[in-house]
């Protein structure tokens, strides 16, 4: 796609749904760098009034400490709206219930609720704790009866890696809607076309909750494909291509990176997708320049 192409097709969509609403991911830092990196990486987003930012959630509850911290520092001192990751692995009900009660007693009032990766890691067998919630939508039925939380759960347009048919994976979506879930926010993808078909998977299944597009700006492309190839999202072939020969040429990869994922975007938003929420990795400078694209821009620049 030209960039003239990806300049009309964004025009068209903003004449359709105005200005988009974003959202943002971001991880609990591990060392003193990363949580400077971390916090101005918010610094610089927070401007552009996201929706929510969410909080990921270590395996096995392995951030637990970090993801509270980060998400009651989210509370005291911004205006953003925290999401909290929370997963069912390795926890019984009783640990996961303190976990949404100290959530609720720190001001948090949105929750992303996942069954989370087995303990032995992608593609290990998932066993539930014998005294936890079995799954997500056991888990955001839980987290209906601590309190009034706005719930997110995740959703995959590709379908889920161990899930045996479609079919299978849609009723599991319903499942966790009809537990409570506000709405579903999608594993990232590469292709427009993989998230519209999923929609009209969804609306062809009676499925009118919201689904938010999960974006990932690369920054890093030999590392997304491990990632890709863990959730079992696809790499379109014309877009690895892009980025051989860029391993040590981080400042063209970014450029590469802001292209690219503007088109994916650009392309939604003309199929009258109005959100997308953003995995930062940590990172503002992407995610940053393709909200600009889409003319997300703090209130100043828009007035």
């Amino acid at each position: 796609m030209s960039a003239s192409v990806a300049q009309n097709l964004i025009a068209e969509a903003a004449t359709r749904v105005g200005r988009p609403r974003v959202s943002f991911e971001f991880f609990p830092p591990k060392t003193e760098a990363l949580e400077t990196q971390l916090w101005e990486s918010i610094a610089r987003l927070a401007p552009l009034d996201p929706s929510f930012v969410s909080v990921t959630y270590g395996a096995g509850g392995s951030t637990r400490d970090r993801t509270h911290r980060t998400v009651s520092r989210i509370v005291s001192e911004t205006a953003l709206k925290p999401a909290a990751h929370l997963t069912c692995v390795a926890a019984s009900r009783e640990e996961v219930d303190g976990v949404l009660r100290d959530y609720w007693n720190a001001g948090v009032r949105h929750i992303v609720a996942l069954r989370g990766d087995p303990p032995g890691g992608v593609g290990a067998a998932y066993e539930p704790h014998p005294q936890g919630y079995a799954g997500a939508a056991e888990l955001v039925q839980g987290a209906r009866a601590i309190g009034d939380f706005e719930i997110s759960v995740a959703v995959h347009p590709e379908k889920h890696p161990a899930s045996p048919t479609w079919a299978h994976d849609i009723e599991n979506f319903k499942r966790k809607l009809g537990a409570g879930a506000t709405r579903g926010v999608s594993q990232f993808f590469f292709d427009a076309e993989v998230f519209l078909r999923f929609r009209d998977r969804l609306a062809g299944a009676g499925v009118t909750a919201p689904v938010l597009p999960g974006i990932m700006p690369i920054s890093n492309a030999k590392g997304l494909a491990k990632m890709a190839a863990g959730c079992g999202a696809s790499l379109p072939k014309w877009l690895t291509n892009l980025f051989d020969g860029l391993d040590d040429d981080p400042e063209t990869r970014k450029l590469v990176s802001a292209a690219t994922t503007a088109q994916l975007c650009a392309q939604l938003a003309a199929e009258g997708v109005e959100d997308f929420h953003f995995y930062t990795l940590n990172r503002a400078e992407l995610t940053l320049a393709i909200c600009r694209i889409l003319g997300v821009r703090a209130a100043e620049a828009q007035a």
